[in-house]
């Protein structure tokens, strides 16, 4: 990545923190010390190298090595002083509105994270505690709508997709904007940004006024994907666990577009609760769609979930090819449903308590190569289990491939073992060399990919 001109600084809150506590302005102001700088320091750097063509952490965070943010306290909240920071940020030295926006919601969520795991409040023990933890992040952030009915759709996808495809990620979702509906994703380029992208342009045709751009993230996530400028919401949850969770809470659709290790993870994760028993009647619109050029990668993934899940897992989706207006009125009949289950049950819209989460898909996992290679990927395990165990792993390529962390362990110990039943190893290897053959794991322009594992049979 060519060093870019940088610039120096003073940025005041707008908006999340205008009115803050004397407590809350010296919380603040600590963070400028320790590992909790350093991991809003990362999530900054991200937030203003929006546009950058990198999917590396690791390649932007070396870039940018005098980058210093400086936070002092104020009367009435806090100021950023930020040293060296990516000029393309600022418009005649003046930051760019929506990067001042997500620059501060990233130091108020990591302040918050910090706070409550401090405070003791929380049990990360158990199932609901970690789900009352994402509620509180997400009530914190000012996510949650209470009385507004069922309109938001959460698209997933990945980051390095083909013009074709992306082009087709903005019609579906001016299809879903012509129908007054919110969109959410994982906040980056790609597929996380076309919907929006498309729903703006729709949104404006419908006269709309407060329409969601809700982007979800996490710190390892956004240092290599930054948030798109169309972003109105911007949350950054602690994990990527609490990422997944956060998108089945708030979301009431789901929408899966072609993309890459990324992609299958939160494939694998939504199948996986699907699939829990206690999950078995409750209305969940999911689409797979993609353009004429996609299906045969749609075709394959589908392919791949039968032959690892069975096809009782195959039941929880819908597949459109290349038909942007039909996935939208699949998505509003859908929403339709989710509408009269709550009601009738007396659920919140803004957030889905009655969905079952199992602890397996809720604590962290850490795709360190002990790990990875232990992962009990059988044929015979329960399907949502199997699922929760190939989210792990597709959780660990996501990170050998983009974060700056699993990046620096293949450096120093080489690439991951995947082991295994061959029933499972075989699709999986087909789906993952797919991926690699289709430019999928990275953004295309740069060296060429190197597989961060070993599918070892």
């Amino acid at each position: 990545m060519p060093q870019r001109h940088v610039i120096n600084a003073s940025v005041s809150p707008k908006g999340s923190l205008e009115t803050l506590s004397q407590r809350e302005v010296q919380q603040l102001s600590e963070v400028g010390t320790g590992s909790l700088y350093t991991l809003f320091r990362q999530c900054a750097l991200a937030i203003l190298n929006t546009g950058a063509h990198v999917d590396n952490a690791k390649t932007i965070l070396e870039a940018y090595k005098d980058f210093e943010v400086r936070i002092h306290q104020q009367d009435r909240g806090v100021r950023l002083e930020l040293l060296n920071a990516p000029a393309d940020a600022f418009v005649d030295g003046e930051m760019i509105a929506s990067t001042r926006e997500m620059l501060f919601s990233a130091l108020r969520d990591i302040v918050y994270t910090e706070s409550e795991l401090a405070s003791q409040r929380i049990d990360l023990e158990s199932s609901q505690g970690i789900t009352d933890y994402v509620f509180h992040l997400l009530r914190n952030a000012r996510t949650l709508r209470p009385g507004v009915e069922p309109k938001m759709v959460v698209c997933w996808g990945g980051h390095s997709i083909s013009t074709e495809e992306y082009q087709y990620t903005k019609k579906v979702g001016h299809e879903l904007g012509l129908r007054k509906l919110d969109v959410c994703t994982g906040c980056g380029p790609g597929v996380m940004k076309g919907p929006m992208k498309g729903a703006t342009i729709a949104h404006a045709k419908q006269r709309m006024h407060g329409s969601r751009y809700l982007g979800l993230t996490e710190p390892g996530i956004i240092a290599a994907e930054a948030p798109n400028p169309i972003v109105n919401e911007l949350v950054i949850l602690p994990d990527i666990e609490k990422r997944l969770e956060a998108f089945v809470r708030v979301g009431h659709g789901i929408i899966i577009f072609p993309g890459g290790a990324g992609t299958a993870e939160e494939f694998l994760y939504l199948l996986g609760i699907l699939m829990h028993p206690d999950n078995h009647d409750l209305p969940f619109p999911v689409v797979l769609t993609g353009p004429r050029s996609a299906e045969p990668f749609l075709l394959q993934l589908h392919a791949f979930v039968g032959a690892t899940l069975g096809e009782a897992a195959q039941r929880h989706y819908q597949i459109i090819i290349d038909d942007p207006a039909e996935v939208a009125r699949h998505m509003v009949e859908g929403l339709k449903e989710v509408k009269q289950f709550r009601r009738e049950r007396n659920d919140a819209f803004h957030f889905n308590w009655l969905l079952k989460i199992d602890e397996g898909f809720q604590h962290p996992f850490d795709p360190t190569h002990a790990n990875m290679a232990e992962l009990a990927l059988r044929r015979e395990l329960p399907p949502h289990e199997l699922a929760a165990n190939l989210r792990r792993a597709f959780s660990g390529i996501v990170a050998g491939n983009v974060k700056d962390k699993g990046i620096r362990l293949i450096e120093e110990h080489g690439p991951y073992q995947i082991r295994g039943d061959s029933a499972v190893l075989e699709p999986l290897g087909r789906l993952l060399q797919a991926f690699v053959d289709q430019h999928r794991m990275k953004l295309p322009g740069g060296a060429a990919y190197v597989p961060c594992y070993q599918v070892v049979t």
